[in-house]
């Protein structure tokens, strides 16, 4: 089988990994951070500006795009790299998220998930056969199978239920393929907060032979120490020379955090929402500029960032921008904050591929502080 995608290994230290994922549409380095188009748009953010900021690689969501426009539309206008005006590569969710997050408005069966749209009300029938569907009509490179994710606090017996559901969806989307060849797929670890469980679902999807395994069901209220050790024990289980991905898990700590325990791809949409927001990630922590004291605050937002656009104005003029809730504050801080965290990237590879532990050891301590509130900001 002509696979659409491969990973190679370009560097170690300890666990953690420096690679290449190729894909139909482009390279990706890794460790890589996926902006959220969710909607086939990084909100506020142009193509162009995405690519300046270190982006390889875009994640859309099947559920969404499958609501509005519709996959077919997105087809007769040339697929999705055409519609949105990204060349590049793109990796769409399955919707499993969302059927987690409007768990009031859906019902599960092992037939799929009926989700009633919040849009006009009626019910929709999304099943992994219908997953796989969307997602190849749209010409993604990167399909994920649909999963159940479900709250931290479940059951270990619910928990047991619904990871067996996931391998059952995940066989059956394998089965659904039609353009394997240009469309990759990627399963997902589930368990719940259950170490054994976890372990025994990354062995079980890991014998399928996909192409890529994503560790998913975190980032649902468990904490930062919990979310840790879930990686740990998922991440080893997972095969050396496919790419490992940890969906939705997004704060700059987190991040490093799972690179060190052996993730490749990350995804969240916090850089952006807190952009939005008036909030900014820099190596002197995460700042808020809706506070006061940067109102005559003459410096640039992050010295230690020269590559930011927002670091061409004063932070009390971005704290005015914020203030008066100008869209240019807005893009100019989501600009900052996806700029930022390729950076992290950036750095996070160049020290695995020159085998430089301490200098890995050295960024953990430096985002540690930029993902922390500086007291009195």
């Amino acid at each position: 089988m002509t696979r659409a995608s491969s990973f190679d290994l370009v560097g170690t230290v300890g666990a953690a990994r420096a690679g290449v994922l190729h894909l139909p549409h482009g390279d990706v380095p890794t460790p890589a951070f996926m902006p959220v188009g969710t909607l086939g748009t990084v909100k506020g953010i142009d193509p162009t500006e995405l690519r300046a900021s270190g982006a390889t690689l875009v994640l859309a969501n099947t559920y969404h795009l499958w609501e509005r426009p519709g996959h077919a539309r997105v087809q007769a206008l040339g697929g999705i790299q055409r519609f949105m005006g990204w060349d590049g590569p793109i990796l769409t969710d399955s919707g499993g998220y969302q059927v987690f997050s409007l768990k009031d408005h859906l019902k599960v069966t092992e037939e799929g998930a009926t989700v009633r749209s919040l849009l006009d009300g009626t019910w929709r029938h999304l099943t992994p056969e219908v997953a796989v569907e969307i997602q190849e009509t749209l010409g993604v490179d990167v399909a994920m199978v649909l999963d159940e994710c479900i709250e931290a606090e479940a059951s270990r017996e619910r928990v047991i239920a619904s990871t067996a559901r996931t391998t059952r969806w995940l066989k059956r989307a394998l089965l659904a393929r039609r353009h394997a060849d240009r469309t990759a797929m990627f399963g997902i670890v589930q368990g719940g907060m259950f170490p054994d469980l976890r372990a025994e679902h990354a062995e079980e999807i890991a014998s399928l032979d996909l192409d890529g395994y994503a560790i998913g069901g975190l980032s649902v209220g468990e904490g930062h120490d919990a979310m840790v050790s879930m990686i740990e024990v998922a991440a080893p289980r997972l095969p050396a020379d496919r790419v490992r991905y940890l969906m939705g898990v997004g704060h700059p700590n987190d991040i490093v955090e799972a690179i060190v325990r052996g993730i490749d791809l990350f995804d969240c949409v916090l850089p952006t929402r807190m952009g939005r927001h008036g909030q900014a990630y820099t190596w002197e922590g995460r700042l808020n500029l809706k506070n006061k004291r940067f109102q005559d605050d003459a410096g640039p937002l992050d010295p230690g960032l020269p590559e930011s656009p927002a670091n061409r104005f004063s932070r009390a003029y971005l704290a005015h921008l914020v203030r008066c809730e100008e869209l240019l504050g807005k893009r100019l801080l989501t600009l900052h904050n996806l700029t930022f965290f390729q950076e992290v990237m950036r750095q996070a590879r160049a020290a695995v591929v020159a085998g430089d532990a301490a200098g890995l050891e050295d960024l953990r301590r430096r985002v540690k502080i930029a993902s922390s509130s500086p007291g009195g900001r």
